[in-house]
């Protein structure tokens, strides 16, 4: 049997007068995931377990069966992972994002999409000015990158700054015993990014932790996406970790890269998990239009390509769902139970009338605990 699970990061959303009171789901045009929807098994599953932060990693984790509330090494030890960088004793990792702070203000959390090649430059620039035996920043993937601090504080409260798009950052800089440190770093980024005339000119620090131990993925199998958080929980479980040329995690990624290399790891393993940034970017943006292209993208060069290179294997299950939702009207994450729908090549069954908020929920079939999808995915007929 061939497992696949196919993610499209924060496609959920909430009903837009713009769009007659339908959502960016309901509004695409998804005949593969619609198909799914018709003809396997759907419901709604909670992955954000209440009282918890509706962050990607907590969402994530709990789509790969591991409860985020006894399983979560936290967002920067994961990425630091994914990169192959290893903490030493006392070490604790932050996300640090490249932002653009105008008059005091969350202009843009992903300082325009910076290309990895400026962020690069950017954060070596940093680690020249700013770093030193206990302080190192480490370049990712376009506004995405990490800090290492040994010694640095973590019980710290961040709060990341797709949450905080066009209000004044005052008031959400970290707080915690050591804060004063982390806050020194982003005030100096801000002095030195500033005069370059670049697209980030500030530093935005958040998601730290330690540690990266997790217990082992039951299946052989690979994890694809642009997102380094992703590829650390793949790498920390045991998967490989695919890497796609053109994988950017926005609008312009290879998405259709993304499904053909997820069709060849199948060769060899049982289960491929592949996850698409660009419908979350769009909600992050609030921007209507962008995440209907996402979604339909997503839709036809992923899903699709999938749906028709699979045939091949006698016995296959596909899923796709969002992590979370990122509604458009709030411009970051919402913790409310998201839609998945459950294909098995072997038995159909009668679904939903298409794949969207409306036709899933009338559905009765509720996960309440996000970490037992996986079990029931795997298991169900």
């Amino acid at each position: 049997m061939k497992y696949v699970i196919l993610i499209g990061d924060g496609m959920a959303d909430w009903p837009l007068k713009r769009l007659g009171g339908r959502t960016p789901l309901e509004a695409a045009h998804t005949p593969n995931m619609d198909f799914i929807a018709q003809n396997g098994i759907c419901g709604f599953v909670k992955t954000v377990p209440n009282g918890i932060p509706p962050a990607s990693d907590v969402a994530n984790l709990s789509i790969f069966g591991y409860d985020p509330r006894s399983s979560y090494p936290g967002r920067g030890p994961l990425e630091a992972y994914s990169r192959g960088i290893k903490l030493k004793k006392g070490d604790v990792a932050y996300r640090c994002n490249l932002v653009r702070i105008e008059n005091g203000k969350m202009k843009d959390y992903s300082a325009g999409h910076i290309t990895t090649a400026e962020a690069k430059k950017t954060i070596n620039l940093l680690n020249r000015e700013l770093g030193n035996k206990k302080v190192m920043f480490y370049p990712g993937v376009s506004y995405r990158h990490i800090l290492i601090i040994n010694g640095g504080p973590i019980k710290i409260k961040f709060t990341p700054p797709h949450d905080i798009t066009g209000k004044p950052i005052g008031k959400y800089l970290p707080k915690g015993p050591g804060a004063d440190t982390l806050n020194i770093l982003m005030s100096d980024s801000f002095e030195i990014l500033s005069s370059k005339g670049g697209k980030a000119n500030m530093i935005w620090l958040w998601g730290q932790g330690k540690t990266t131990k997790m217990k082992k993925f039951p299946l052989k199998g690979a994890v694809i996406t642009a997102v380094d958080l992703i590829k650390g929980i793949g790498k920390a479980i045991g998967l490989k970790v695919i890497n796609v040329p053109g994988a950017t995690g926005y609008l312009d990624t290879n998405y259709i890269g993304k499904a053909k290399h997820a069709l060849a790891s199948l060769k060899k393993g049982d289960f491929v998990f592949v996850h698409v940034e660009s419908p979350d970017e769009s909600g992050h943006e609030g921007n209507i239009k962008h995440k209907i292209k996402a979604i339909q993208d997503f839709d036809k060069y992923v899903v699709g390509t999938i749906l028709k290179g699979i045939r091949k294997y006698k016995d296959y299950k596909i899923m796709v769902l969002p992590d979370h939702a990122t509604p458009i009207s709030i411009k970051t994450h919402s913790g409310e139970p998201v839609p998945f729908a459950i294909y098995s090549s072997t038995k159909k069954v009668k679904g939903a009338g298409s794949y969207c908020e409306k036709e899933i929920r009338k559905s009765k079939l509720r996960i309440d605990q996000g970490h037992k999808l996986m079990k029931f995915f795997i298991r169900s007929a």
